[in-house]
């Protein structure tokens, strides 16, 4: 959450900068862009522990616990084969921004290899917190809790 503030402030000293002092930073956008980049891939794997992300609530509310249960050991199947999918393409993007120092075409020209990382480990921990939630739903959709 608190990244949020520091992308506030980057945006805000490059405003100011641009509009007062009139000597425009050009590395504030892409710095935010980095920041709600990092925001968004953290606040995935946050938002999967929390058991907070966005979900179509129109019939799943109606179903039994055990049905419920049915329906995300389904959907975390998916979703899992579709992460796997984003960390290969990650894993090889990163790769490749290391082996060949790859920096973004821009005036900054900053290094892309720190936000490939992050995003390598964000999509990591919610690999993981998918296979939790997979095994904790089918423990429940074949009658046993597990806490």
């Amino acid at each position: 959450m608190y990244l949020i503030f520091v992308m506030i402030g980057v945006l805000l000293l490059g405003s100011i900068t641009r509009n007062v002092l009139h000597m425009p930073l050009s590395w504030t956008v892409e710095m935010a862009q980095f920041i709600i980049t990092a925001y968004y891939i953290a606040g995935g794997a946050y938002s999967m522990i929390l058991r907070e992300h966005v979900r179509m609530d129109l019939l799943y509310e109606r179903f039994s616990e055990k049905n419920r249960a049915r329906v995300d050991v389904v959907t975390t199947f998916f979703l899992l084969f579709y992460l796997v999918i984003m960390l290969f393409g990650s894993v090889s993007s990163t790769m490749y921004a290391i082996e060949y120092g790859q920096r973004n075409f821009s005036q900054w020209n900053p290094s892309m290899i720190p936000i490939k990382l992050i995003m390598v480990a964000g999509i990591f921990l919610m690999i993981l917190e998918s296979i939790s939630f997979f095994f904790k739903d089918l423990a429940v959709a074949i009658g046993r809790k597990i806490s």
